[in-house]
């Protein structure tokens, strides 16, 4: 028993079973994302069968215009959502960890609700709400839908990112006279920072890869990149529609490792402080 107790949790991925189950985890997760991304260079319309290598499919994607135009107003969407959810979370955590007031926990729950719902049920009430108010169905519902979506993401991080901080880090900043403008932009904002970048990251990702939200609230002339692809694919599968969302699964594996980069980088310069 006391073996059993003693083994370092690293030893167990030198066991067979634990090799071959990571190994089928990565195989069933990530070998349809690698079929899509090889397929995107065959030579062929068809994925079925390998013909050879080729790039005619991405100066296909790069020059078709309806993906231009596709691809700016995701762009569009996700820059005004990224930046007015990055604000209002932000506050939203900054408030949920300086204050307390009755019914804080339920508060704190009401927060996650958006994150556990499944995200069809909030795109049914967002779409439910524009019709109520009798808002037309545009690039302006969707960008209202993503920042609802995004601004508890946001506050989420923000909201672990300040339970690492040393609120006595404040009172001796009071106490040297600061006040608390100043002591918020010279000692908290520098600690939340890496965590405002992160989420910021987060909801760009968040609002670009997008399909549920987008495809209920959009209406004429206002389609994704996204809801394009998807226009495309019920067609068929082409190397065209594979090169297409390569390019997007590139941006969005960039801007996910740039995030867990800066949260890495910011969790040893806590440490080493």
């Amino acid at each position: 028993m006391r073996s059993r107790l003693n083994v370092n949790p690293l030893d167990y991925s030198r066991k067979l079973w634990m090799r071959l189950a990571m190994g089928f985890t990565f195989f069933f997760l990530y070998f349809p994302i690698l079929s899509l991304i090889v397929f995107s260079f065959n030579d062929s319309k068809r994925n079925i069968t390998w013909r050879g290598f080729t790039l005619k499919y991405y100066e296909k994607a790069f020059d078709n215009t309806q993906l231009h135009e596709a691809f700016a107003n995701s762009l569009i969407v996700a820059g005004i959502s990224t930046v007015t959810a990055t604000i209002l979370g932000a506050m939203l955590g900054l408030a949920l960890y300086k204050f307390r007031f009755p019914a804080q926990g339920p508060y704190e729950g009401m927060v996650h609700l958006p994150i556990v719902i499944p995200e069809i049920c909030l795109a049914v009430a967002m779409v439910a709400f524009f019709a109520t108010v009798d808002v037309p169905l545009g690039l302006i519902t969707i960008t209202v839908s993503h920042i609802a979506f995004s601004i508890p993401f946001v506050a989420v991080v923000i909201r672990a990112r300040m339970a690492g901080f040393n609120r006595s880090l404040e009172e001796v900043s009071a106490d040297l006279g600061a006040s608390q403008w100043q002591t918020f932009w010279n000692v908290t904002f520098p600690y939340m920072k890496p965590g405002l970048v992160a989420g910021a990251l987060l909801a760009f990702t968040l609002s670009l890869d997008d399909f549920v939200i987008t495809f209920f609230t959009s209406g004429p002339g206002s389609t994704t990149f996204p809801i394009k692809i998807y226009s495309m694919v019920r067609f068929s599968v082409t190397p065209e529609v594979n090169a297409a969302s390569t390019v997007l699964i590139v941006i969005t594996l960039f801007l996910t490792t740039l995030a867990l980069w800066i949260q890495s980088k910011s969790q040893r310069n806590q440490v080493n402080v």
